[in-house]
């Protein structure tokens, strides 16, 4: 690996598919998903909107003795508790060293308040406790006092790209001396207005979605968290600890072409993967398969697989969100968390919900779970906004 690569050395991961990694991993290679109506709220619109969520069985996890805090800050502290005991690190041990913490999230609970913001739009006195809630759940924050730790702590709002540039900037960190440590990755809730608001843009499918399938109708809607332990080379080998994977590189751009759509030759993600390869030092054929965003959505997937079939043509790609739903905040890290496992398998599952080609696609998805020899992937996000992220990210095979 590069001198400029950085070790990742714990992960963490639950989704709908399931509580961690492990569990995840072997629904996605049986092809397993479920999404079914939301089971939290209630909506008025008069179709029912599939979604994958969580089972609500996260309560028992504590925050410094307040448990009063949102599920998105619960998704967190259950995937980081899952990577800092992969990574093997102890809690006296780690408030010894510089550990930062660097978590996406675009809900981040900040919209489960309606009752409250009702009863203060009739001038009412609502009981202050969702506000205290609400304060108490920055997803940064949470982690940071659960273990103690006083490195920098940053909570990334870049909407659906969250996830994969709060791991790049932790990475950054590590690069640059800043930490020895980070704890970087995503968390996202489902929420009443998101749920509305994406049926409310037409790119909500009424069925379990089929990214670059061609009677793909949109979106499916999840949640779920994901970190990574991201430490220095200097640090894991004072420990003598084998890294699961490297961050080799990681770009980004902005489109500034439209709030919602991506540019439709792809000119920014086209920069992003560009400028994530040239820091990799990675060339195409090193690449064994493509984490795509993958919506579902006409224009993501129309773009996505334009760009991918340019850049990288005959490369194997899919999607997993036909397994988790895309989780905004958290997919880019809970999408990296998996392309780690991919490599690690030496294999990657089938693009759920893909049955008939698009002709007006230039390269189709994965079709069924296949083995990859090579040792580098990348996964990337495209986000509101006209922001795209990419990881790549690579494995020393002969040391698993």
């Amino acid at each position: 690996m590069r001198s400029s690569s950085v070790a990742i050395t714990g992960l963490g991961c639950l989704c709908a598919p399931g509580n961690n990694l492990g569990e995840c991993m072997v629904s996605l290679f049986k092809g397993d998903r479920e999404p079914a109506p939301p089971l939290r709220f209630t909506s008025s619109h008069s179709g029912s909107y599939p979604v994958f969520e969580v089972p609500d069985d996260l309560a028992s996890l504590n925050h410094k003795g307040i448990s009063d805090i949102s599920l998105t800050a619960r998704l967190a502290l259950a995937a980081a508790h899952e990577a800092v005991g992969d990574a093997g690190l102890d809690r006296e041990w780690l408030r010894s060293k510089r550990v930062g913490i660097c978590m996406g999230t675009t809900v981040g609970s900040a919209m489960n308040n309606e009752a409250f913001y009702r009863q203060y739009c009739r001038d009412e006195e609502p009981d202050m406790a969702p506000i205290t809630r609400f304060l108490h759940s920055n997803p940064a924050s949470v982690l940071a006092r659960e273990f103690d730790l006083t490195g920098p702590c940053q909570t990334v709002v870049n909407a659906c790209s969250s996830g994969t540039d709060a791991v790049g900037l932790g990475a950054f960190w590590i690069q640059s001396g800043l930490c020895d440590i980070v704890l970087a990755g995503g968390a996202d809730e489902l929420c009443h207005v998101t749920y509305n608001g994406f049926i409310s843009l037409m790119i909500t499918d009424d069925l379990p979605c089929k990214p670059f399938d061609r009677e793909r109708k949109g979106l499916n809607l999840g949640e779920g968290a994901a970190v990574l332990v991201l430490e220095s080379e200097e640090c894991r080998r004072n420990r003598k600890k084998q890294a699961r994977a490297f961050v080799l590189g990681y770009g980004a751009s902005c489109d500034a072409y439209h709030l919602t759509a991506p540019h439709p030759q792809g000119k920014g993600l086209r920069r992003a993967i560009e400028e994530a390869m040239e820091l990799s030092g990675s060339a195409a054929s090193d690449l064994a398969f493509i984490n795509a965003h993958g919506t579902g959505t006409k224009d993501n997937d129309r773009v996505e697989a334009q760009v991918l079939n340019d850049l990288f043509p005959g490369i194997p790609f899919l999607s997993t969100k036909g397994y988790t739903g895309h989780t905004l905040g958290a997919a880019g890290a809970i999408e990296a968390a998996f392309t780690v496992a991919c490599l690690e398998e030496g294999r990657v599952p089938k693009n759920a919900g893909f049955a008939t080609p698009d002709p007006d696609l230039p390269a189709s998805p994965v079709q069924s779970g296949m083995a990859v020899k090579e040792t580098v992937a990348l996964s990337e996000s495209l986000a509101f906004g006209g922001h795209n992220a990419v990881l790549v990210i690579g494995i020393e095979r002969g040391l698993l």
